[in-house]
């Protein structure tokens, strides 16, 4: 069922007769990738690579992907696509699916204590000096981030510490809005 409906080869009497259908999809998806490259090209006054670099500067990919993702929702809502399990052929449970986790008050308190408690123990000196090596790291785009991350890590620094030495250098990403 998945694969006659997801991939559309029964859409045809035989699909692979010949293989005129698949040859069909193959020059569909290489005109479309060729059309991307003639955009990007086009953004990169004749180099494709400054066209990714113009791209994503100006929120290119980012709107394809987002226009891509609302088309394919569309489908898929309209039955105009199917997705075994989603919108055809489910097990007849069709309650919405919304069982979120939730963290029960008791075991997020506890969680906290736990985070304070190791924050308390931990060598501070460690930590400052692991977190000064990730902001030397990330000012030079030659180096790698891992290796003082993960000795950050070592140190019990945590996620949000990281992430903060590291805005300290980069900034934090706007995103650009794309109408």
């Amino acid at each position: 069922q998945v694969v006659a409906h997801e991939t559309g080869v029964t859409n045809v009497a035989d699909p692979l007769g010949g293989a005129p259908y698949v040859e069909w999809m193959t020059d569909e998806m290489e005109r479309q990738a060729e059309a991307v490259f003639a955009h990007l090209n086009e953004l990169g006054n004749g180099s494709i690579l400054e066209g990714v670099y113009a791209g994503i500067d100006n929120g290119y990919f980012v709107g394809e992907i987002a226009d891509a993702a609302y088309r394919f929702e569309r489908e898929i809502n309209n039955d105009q696509r199917i997705i075994v399990g989603v919108n055809e052929f489910t097990d007849g449970n069709d309650e919405d699916a919304t069982n979120l986790l939730r963290i029960n008050h008791t075991v997020e308190e506890l969680q906290r204590k736990r985070l304070e408690a190791v924050k308390q123990e931990r060598d501070w000196a460690a930590v400052e000096a692991s977190l000064a090596a990730i902001r030397t790291a990330a000012a030079d785009p030659t180096v790698n981030l891992m290796p003082p991350i993960i000795d950050a890590v070592k140190t019990y620094a945590t996620e949000e510490e990281i992430s903060n030495a590291m805005r300290d250098v980069f900034g934090t990403y706007v995103e650009q809005a794309i109408v």
